[in-house]
């Protein structure tokens, strides 16, 4: 069992993931490190609320940043982080099995 301190610092952590575009960011930098350009390109957004999105995910410890000459770099510190994902998508996966059992229960016989 976690305590509750823990507890906490793991939620932080998801919760700076819990956004769209964060999941866009983290998904993306799996591939490898790259450039401000390139992540901002990612969306329909100005480039405030792509690096407002990127320090919240700095804060978290999920990326980092280098400066390398006229650009700044965005890499995962841990890409083990984008296994969450992989579970997410059995919860998903799960829920949509227990919907399609409960909807064939629902038909009438005939």
């Amino acid at each position: 069992m976690i305590t509750l301190q823990q507890a906490e610092i793991r939620s932080g952590i998801i919760k700076a993931m819990a956004h769209p575009a964060r999941l866009m960011i983290i998904e993306y930098l799996k591939a490898g490190t790259k450039p401000f350009s390139d992540v901002f390109g990612l969306f329909n957004l100005d480039k405030s609320t792509v690096s407002k999105h990127l320090l919240v995910l700095k804060g978290a410890g999920i990326v980092s940043s280098r400066k390398e000459g006229p650009d700044m770099m965005y890499t995962l510190e841990v890409p083990c982080i984008t296994d969450f994902f992989g579970c997410v998508t059995a919860v998903i996966e799960n829920n949509v099995r227990r919907q399609q059992i409960c909807l064939c229960q629902e038909r009438p016989a005939k």
